[in-house]
């Protein structure tokens, strides 16, 4: 057995999930409203406030699907009662960051100003030199802030770019001059 894809799903209190047919699954909560459709293999289960997700068989497609429709429902369970947040840090002599209504404008060193527009559902706001990403997706939260990321990486000198919070940088040695 997938030792995720066994894990039962707590439902708490303020979410409704519907199981329609084709496992088109939405839940709704206090955040606001998640809805996908996962592999019709799988059969997903709510019994009181308890998802479970079981598999038909033992092949290795079917072993792969269990893990990852589960956790696909727990992160929509998830996003409408906590939502998700990625922070972003801008590094760099002259590099900045600045809002303006959904326009995120990214000055990296480039020639012209980069300029980003908040995709649907997702926030983000600038504080110092620091970007967060807010929204109830953990899918589009994660790759809109890969996107930004995008935009300048960190290079290992200097570290200047754009960094995850919790990213570490591998630092490399500079150059040294002859004697």
């Amino acid at each position: 057995m997938s030792r995720i894809g066994r894990m039962p799903i707590a439902v708490p209190a303020g979410v409704t999930v519907d199981i329609a047919e084709n496992n088109h699954v939405t839940v709704k909560g206090p955040k606001g409203t998640l809805e996908r459709s996962l592999p019709t293999e799988m059969e997903i289960k709510l019994e009181g406030d308890v998802i479970t997700v079981t598999r038909p068989n033992d092949l290795k497609k079917m072993k792969s699907l269990h893990g990852l429709t589960r956790t696909l429902i727990n992160n929509m369970v998830v996003g409408v009662t906590a939502g998700y947040t990625k922070v972003l840090e801008v590094n760099g002599v002259g590099y900045k960051a600045s809002k303006a209504g959904k326009t995120l404008t990214l000055n990296l060193g480039y020639s012209h100003p980069v300029v980003m527009e908040d995709p649907e559902g997702i926030e983000s706001t600038v504080a110092d030199n620091k970007i967060t990403i807010t929204g109830i997706d953990k899918e589009k939260v994660g790759q809109y802030a890969a996107e930004i990321r995008d935009k300048r990486r960190p290079e290992p000198y200097k570290g200047k770019g754009i960094k995850y919070a919790d990213e570490v940088i591998r630092r490399k040695v500079g150059k040294t001059g002859k004697k």
